[in-house]
C-alpha cells in the first residue's frame, strides 16, 4: 500500500475512519518507530509487544508506555 503525504503510514486505511483518526495513528506510528532509549543504559531498547520492551545493549526486558517510551 502507498503512503500519502497527509496522513503518511495511515495512508493503508484510505479514506476509511477519517482524517483526524488517520492523522493520530500516523503521529503515534512514527513516534513509535523511532528509536527509542533503554531506562537503564540509555542504549537502544526495541518494542516486543503492547508494553514490553528490550535493550539491544544491556538485554535488560522491561515494561513501560505502550507505544513509546517517556524519557524523563
Amino acid at each position: 500500500m502507498p503512503k500519502t503525504k497527509k496522513v503518511k503510514s495511515a495512508g493503508r486505511f484510505g479514506p476509511r475512519y477519517g482524517r483526524r483518526v488517520r492523522t493520530k495513528i500516523a503521529e503515534i506510528e512514527s513516534l513509535q518507530r523511532k528509536d527509542q532509549k533503554c531506562i537503564f543504559c540509555n542504549g537502544t531498547a526495541k518494542r516486543i509487544s503492547k508494553g514490553i520492551w528490550q535493550c539491544k545493549k544491556c538485554n535488560k526486558k522491561f515494561t513501560s508506555h505502550i507505544y513509546f517510551l517517556k524519557n524523563q
